[in-house]
């Protein structure tokens, strides 16, 4: 039964990205201070999405609008990502990896979101 938030998969996921991303962005060079800047903001409003939107979870239509949102902010994850790529060539293998994980986590929201229905959880 899911009676917190830190009992979502999505969440708990979000957040172990979240650790792989700082790792990542680390390795950034500071002239890329702009897409460092946007991918954390993108990056840290998922989890914080989850839970705000789990708060709410009464309402269905306004956790399912909160797990929309999350999606399209890792989809925004994936954008930076490739951006960064672009700029700093030597990051495409970690890049890559760390896209892919933000994919699953997309597809993993979608998923969340089709099924959930406020009465069943």
């Amino acid at each position: 039964m899911i009676r917190a938030v830190t009992d979502l998969e999505v969440y708990n996921f979000s957040l172990e990205l979240l650790n792989d991303l700082y790792r990542f962005l680390e390795k950034v060079p500071a002239s890329e201070y702009d897409s460092v800047k946007n991918i954390k903001r993108a990056g840290k409003s998922i989890p914080t999405n989850i839970t705000e939107g789990f708060a709410k979870r009464s309402s269905e239509a306004t956790f399912k609008n909160h797990l929309k949102i999350c999606i399209g902010s890792s989809d925004e994850v994936v954008t930076h990502i490739a951006t960064i790529i672009i700029a700093v060539p030597r990051l495409k293998s970690d890049g890559e990896k760390l896209a892919k994980k933000y994919v699953i986590l997309s597809k993993r929201l979608n998923k969340l979101h089709s099924v959930w229905h406020s009465d069943k959880f």
